[in-house]
């Protein structure tokens, strides 16, 4: 059960303490009152509030001064005891409660209350507080509990995972990752790795995906000079940079046949030859693989090889995207709003509910990745204390296919069918394309198409190449 939100009045004007405490208990409030602000910090010893209401104008300590002594007592904590204050003036002084404002003070009101206004400074002011709370709550859940690494998830799928990751971490077992863009299988092959024997040692990260295909051969293996145009000095490679450690090859998927060969002789022997060399260097390296493809198809269509597969496939590891563990959003979110906002100096300490609930609905075909994208924008953003509203992208907008009511005639039928079609193969094509990043060949073959065939279907649903590059 959620207990009633305390609210500390501080006045000492005793009528005033009755008829506030009376209608703020009326709307379900649990209310004491202090004559002045000494008494104020005496009852903050033994008790938390959500809110306090504090008279400007007190003998013994001024609002000021209270406001003074309750930050320099909360100075370098958490948000736990940042306590929000709503302070009272008179009209006189209402250039006082701004300055307070200054000082830290949450808003104002000015004499005689009215008390609408009270009710509705008091409802804001305890729902930023719990907030906030529940965000440093999460932060508190990420740290204790829920975070390996710097990956964080309680859902059960993640879970499972780290204790793989505990089983293996000590052992030199070759992994393989797979997971779509950007659920974090880099940050999982750090994490086997900073948990490791190895962990003082290098830790290499390769992407196949970005480099053709002799420029990766030198790049995993290095060359001896001469071995090609440009090479004009000897290089070592990847792999024996990352002697005694971890190479984490990215994409592994897109590694052509000819360098497949060349990593699975690296597997068997553990040694390396140089392009353009004829020795080989004993390596000592551990290997954790990661890819966004399925393999399994790769091998029927006989891109990429078995046995390479199989000695990768030694250790795997499944990552769920974001949309199957929806449940991980909320601690996720308040580890990258802490981030941000001390990344960025910005005040922002909690997310609306409004905003949260937004972003438990939504689909993330970016995954952790976009989420981070999402809050970081809305720290910047963000001019107040609290994320009230999230950009989610065009995913959460797109609209619902129009909805037809069959007819019957024929006509109708023939046009939802050829509507169906293009949308289909519109989709088709531009997952193909961003998957082959905007090779041509490559798609076409995939797609088991003509070259021409794929060149006329991207004009006719206005399908540039690059940009899917």
């Amino acid at each position: 059960m959620t207990r009633k939100a305390a609210v500390l009045i501080v006045d000492d004007e005793p009528d005033i303490q009755l008829v506030m405490a009376a209608n703020l208990r009326k709307e379900g409030y649990d209310v004491d009152a202090a004559g002045d602000g000494m008494e104020a910090l005496s009852r903050l010893e033994t008790r938390d509030y959500d809110v306090i209401i504090l008279d400007h104008q007190m003998p013994r300590m001024t609002g000021m001064q209270f406001l003074e002594r309750l930050r320099d007592r909360t100075a370098g904590s958490t948000v736990d005891n940042d306590v929000p204050v709503i302070v009272m003036t008179a009209y006189g002084t209402i250039e006082m409660a701004v300055q307070a404002m200054k000082k830290g003070a949450y808003s104002y009101l000015t004499k005689p209350i009215q008390y609408e206004d009270l009710s509705l400074q008091v409802k804001n002011a305890v729902e930023r507080h719990r907030l906030a709370l529940e965000v440093q709550s999460l932060r508190h859940e990420v740290e204790d509990r829920y975070q390996f690494g710097n990956i964080i998830g309680r859902n059960p799928r993640m879970q499972e995972i780290f204790q793989v990751i505990r089983t293996i971490a000590e052992t030199d077992a070759t992994v393989l990752v797979h997971g779509e863009s950007g659920t974090g299988k880099e940050l999982i092959a750090r994490a086997i790795h900073y948990n490791s024997r190895r962990r003082d040692k290098p830790f290499v990260v390769v992407s196949c995906s970005a480099l053709p295909e002799t420029l990766l051969e030198s790049e995993l293996f290095g060359h001896e000079k001469g071995a090609f145009t440009g090479a004009i000095r000897q290089r070592i490679g990847r792999f024996e940079m990352a002697e005694g450690g971890t190479i984490f090859l990215d994409e592994i998927g897109e590694m052509t046949m000819p360098v497949q060969l060349k990593l699975l002789r690296v597997l068997q022997e553990r040694e390396i030859e140089r392009v353009g060399g004829n020795q080989t260097h004993k390596v000592d390296v551990r290997v954790i693989a990661a890819t966004h493809r399925d393999l399994q198809e790769a091998m029927r269509e006989r891109h990429f090889r078995q046995d390479l597969f199989y000695r990768l496939n030694v250790v795997p590891l499944k990552l769920p995207p974001l949309r199957e563990r929806l449940d991980d959003v909320p601690l996720l979110a308040a580890h990258f709003l802490w981030k941000y906002a001390d990344k960025n100096q910005k005040p922002v300490r909690s997310i609306s509910r409004e905003a949260m609930e937004a972003l438990g609905a939504y689909s993330y075909p970016g995954n952790v990745r976009e989420l981070e994208n999402i809050i970081e924008r809305a720290v910047i953003m963000e001019k107040g204390e609290s994320i009230q509203r999230a950009e989610l992208g065009a995913a959460a907008s797109v609209r619902k296919a129009p909805v037809y009511q069959i007819s019957g005639e024929l006509d109708l039928f023939k046009t939802m069918k050829a509507e169906a079609v293009e949308r289909f193969e519109r989709e088709y094509l531009s997952q193909l394309l961003r998957m082959y990043k905007g090779n041509m060949s490559r798609s076409a073959r995939h797609a088991g198409m003509d070259i021409k065939n794929l060149h006329e279907k991207m004009a006719r649903y206005g399908l540039k190449r690059e940009d899917f590059k």
